[in-house]
């Protein structure tokens, strides 16, 4: 907690108002059920009514309310956003300390997967497995998270390399502490602000790479997400030809690159301040 407010004393102002709307945007996400008179799924109203009292933002073609699919779509687009952050961070991170801990040939194999894994066509492997695996929301985080933990694994590799070679970890190892100790005191708290950061932008990419997908209908069509909006909405026939995009598109859009740009302003800071304490 202690870090939290510390860290926010250093922020700029855009970077807390970044700050400030992406906790907005998780509310709206968290009590979708108590901000939206309408269900998500099943039409309540006329098809293709623009915003008004009744449907602030309005419907789409099969009358179902759009502020409701926003706000239901919020907790499927973040919860496959953070998924997919949390664990590519969780096993990229020990990819990496393993990798750097343990040296030699064992250090040498696992980067040649990691640079394996780099040089892959990502989009066209996500949609083979996507579609191999199934649209479902837990497929969707094993296939994003299974293309996104390169970067962490590389970054703390270099960090641990310099690490194992301080005089208090040699320390602890001559003294017979085991690999999880060192992993715990020494390595973890040292690496963290790093994982924090990738982990960032692990969030605005994974967002942005569920709306991809489910714009090539690969997302889950049990569940509402912005992607899944915009699929729809960019399959009605004469879209651009109807002022339906100004609400049906613009809205889903906005919602993922507002939550895109400000995940960047909060990483950007975040790296900053990690930056000037060194």
């Amino acid at each position: 907690m202690k870090k939290i407010k510390e860290y926010w004393k250093m922020f700029s102002m855009p970077a807390k108002i970044a700050a400030l709307w992406l906790i907005l945007i998780c509310s709206m996400a968290l009590l979708a059920g108590i901000i939206t008179r309408y269900p998500c799924y099943i039409p309540s109203g006329s098809s293709l009514e623009p915003p008004s009292f009744t449907h602030i933002i309005g419907t789409d073609d099969l009358g179902i309310d759009l502020w409701a699919q926003i706000c239901y779509g919020a907790r499927t687009s973040l919860t496959i956003g953070f998924g997919t952050a949390l664990l590519a961070g969780v096993g990229g991170s020990l990819f990496g300390i393993f990798a750097a801990y343990k040296g030699g040939w064992v250090d040498i194999l696992m980067m040649r997967i990691v640079d394996m894994m780099i040089i892959l066509p990502q989009l066209p492997l996500m949609i083979v497995l996507g579609a191999f695996l199934g649209p479902n929301i837990g497929n969707i985080v094993v296939v994003l998270a299974l293309f996104s933990w390169t970067g962490i694994a590389r970054i703390v590799r270099s960090k641990v390399l310099s690490l194992k070679q301080e005089k208090y970890v040699l320390a602890a190892q001559s003294y017979g502490a085991s690999f999880f100790y060192i992993i715990k005191k020494h390595f973890f708290p040292s690496v963290f602000p790093l994982i924090m950061v990738g982990m960032i932008r692990l969030t605005s990419r994974a967002i942005v790479a569920e709306a991809s997908l489910s714009f090539l209908g690969l997302g889950d069509p049990a569940s509402k997400s912005w992607g899944m909006i915009l699929h729809h909405a960019l399959n009605f026939k004469g879209i651009y030809f109807t002022p339906y995009w100004k609400w049906w598109i613009t809205s889903p859009l906005l919602a993922v690159l507002s939550v895109v740009i400000a995940i960047a302003f909060i990483g950007r800071e975040i790296e900053k301040i990690i930056n000037t304490k060194k």
